[in-house]
């Protein structure tokens, strides 16, 4: 195993051990055990490279090592784990970077550019329910005050009262984009695990990423008439659960004939919540609430899922005589990733592994959002189960090695690229 990896892996097993319990990894973001994990790594920062970390107004924690120019590039991804979470979920890019910084810093000489290294705060969004919340204000797409000042968590306690806790507030968040623009980054980079089953089913330990998948996410209300089981015949009932069960079916269809034959063209829907009132065993449902979840790595195939459903839904509620309400939850646009990396990325992969699968991902990232405003390309590692958000998430050892690999690959061809568009630092009296 290559050297690197192995210092990847001991590192991923530290911070395991510290961080996790039976339940499995508990770095929820601003809470006491997400700031342990990030004292061990500003340590493990300070002690081994005599770097230091900074904050900037969005909580996300930066160290820098400076290079020859003053353009840079960003690595990273994020330390925060969802409650019970599994032990690679974004520390893997986290201290994939940090290996980074050591291999550059152990050649003795600055690197032709300046490589930036972060953990962005709050990406899973598990506590509060606001994902990539870091990523987002450095990135200018999060209005703080309208998207985070109401979240409460399940114990009461308000988002804005937790920053407080971190020394963060609503307002200090505005200011990341500006910290972000002053690094001057050409390019970012960022290695994950899939959190899928698609590279093993193609036994396959590392992917290049095509770009993030956009999200079509509403909630319907299908509204009929309760009444007793017993005493209602079937063809005078207005079933809003049988309405909500046909859509339902209506949107896998959908998905399904709209998917294409690859990984670029997988289109997926998933209804995840159903709430039925009134919700007892003698009682025909006179009210159904149901989510909708959709994507596609193509904007326009998104668009097609989207109208399809809204018309599957007004089918199902014409069949089962019942009304059918839409209301929007979130949308966002499909993110392709810079095919200059994305480049790198390929010739990485196939160098380390002979072969260069590419795959769209379906979860969202950090990267999603830096793709908005610098050059971006991902590496994913295999999940092996095939699932993450759980104690049980892994990666074969081979399969993060590669993945090691093939990420320091790329950043080394990153660099080198913008060296030679870089202008050697001036000198200040």
């Amino acid at each position: 195993m290559n050297p690197s990896s192995k210092r990847v892996i001991s590192d991923l097993k530290e911070l395991e051990k510290l961080t996790s319990d039976e339940r499995g990894a508990q770095r929820v973001a601003w809470g006491p055990v997400w700031r342990k994990a990030r004292e061990w790594f500003a340590g493990k920062l300070q002690n081994e490279l005599s770097l230091s970390v900074r904050r900037d107004g969005a909580g996300n924690l930066w160290t820098t090592l400076p290079g020859d120019s003053e353009r840079s590039i960003v690595i990273g991804s994020h330390l925060d784990s969802v409650p019970g979470g599994g032990w690679l979920d974004g520390c893997l890019g986290v201290l994939s970077g940090l290996e980074v910084l050591r291999v550059y810093a152990a050649k003795g000489q600055r690197p032709p550019v300046t490589i930036h290294l972060v953990d962005w705060a709050d990406e899973e969004g598990a506590r509060f329910g606001r994902s990539l919340a870091g990523s987002a204000a450095s990135a200018g797409s999060l209005d703080p005050h309208k998207e985070l000042g109401h979240l409460v968590d399940r114990a009461g306690v308000k988002l804005p009262d937790a920053l407080n806790e971190n020394g963060i507030t609503l307002e200090g968040m505005k200011t990341a984009r500006k910290y972000f623009d002053e690094l001057r980054a050409e390019a970012y980079l960022e290695l994950h695990i899939e959190q899928g089953p698609v590279l093993q089913e193609m036994k396959r330990p590392v992917g290049v990423v095509l770009g993030t998948m956009g999200v079509e996410r509403h909630h319907l209300k299908f509204i009929g008439q309760a009444a007793h089981s017993g005493a209602a015949p079937l063809h005078l009932r207005r079933d809003a659960f049988l309405a909500g069960a046909r859509f339902a079916l209506a949107a896998q269809e959908l998905a399904t004939k709209l998917s294409g034959k690859t990984p670029r063209t997988r289109v997926v829907a998933t209804c995840g919540v159903v709430k039925v009132e009134p919700n007892f065993v003698t009682a025909v449902p006179g009210r159904t609430e149901i989510s909708i979840d959709m994507r596609a790595l193509d904007a326009k195939v998104l668009a097609k899922l989207l109208a399809g459903a809204k018309k599957a839904s007004l089918a199902a509620a014409k069949e089962f005589h019942v009304k059918v309400e839409w209301s929007p939850i979130l949308k966002i646009t499909p993110r392709i990733f810079d095919e200059t990396l994305t480049g790198f990325v390929r010739k990485a992969v196939k160098g380390v592994t002979g072969h260069a699968p590419e795959i769209p991902s379906g979860p969202l990232h950090d990267a999603a959002e830096m793709a908005d405003i610098v050059p971006t390309a991902m590496v994913f590692a295999q999940s092996s189960p095939g699932i993450s958000h759980t104690r049980i998430e892994d990666t074969p050892e081979p399969a993060l090695d590669k993945s090691v690999r093939a990420f320091l690959s790329t950043v080394e061809q990153t660099v080198e690229h913008l060296a030679r568009k870089a202008e050697p630092r001036r000198k200040r009296g």
